[in-house]
């Protein structure tokens, strides 16, 4: 279990907030990230170029952390590759069917009072409860 770290969480806030911000007032898009990603396939000059620059960025975050600190951030993954691989292809495909990820519903839509985010991030937290509940407490 991790270290509550109140300032950090918020810092880290923050910054998803101003650059979601930032990407909606300055390029007029969603900071979604499946459909950043997603859309790098499916474009090309500026439009594919920013969007590269953006999962480019993601990557880039722990090193800039590493650089800063001293040391890399520190992330324990109890899980094991078949419920990873599994866990990862059901969040693909939620992504899909719900037109969105957290990211572009929960962050994005949200601020934005859209209803259609309001019901896909109702639908993504109690799916995860229920997850955590099961994997918790019915699988063990």
């Amino acid at each position: 279990m991790s270290d509550f770290t109140p300032l950090s969480g918020l810092a880290g806030g923050i910054m998803i907030g101003a650059a979601a911000a930032l990407l909606l007032l300055l390029n007029g898009r969603i900071a979604g990230i499946s459909g950043i990603a997603g859309g790098i396939m499916n474009n090309a000059g500026r439009e594919r170029l920013w969007r590269i620059a953006f999962v480019v960025g993601l990557v880039v975050g722990p090193l800039a952390v590493a650089a800063v600190t001293g040391a890399m951030p520190q992330v324990e993954i109890e899980a094991q590759w078949p419920w990873l691989v599994a866990a990862g292809l059901l969040v693909g495909f939620g992504t899909r069917l719900g037109s969105g990820c957290t990211s572009g519903h929960g962050v994005c839509g949200l601020a934005r009072l859209s209803p259609r985010s309001l019901a896909a991030t109702a639908t993504f937290m109690i799916v995860a409860a229920a997850t955590v509940y099961v994997v918790r407490h019915v699988i063990g």
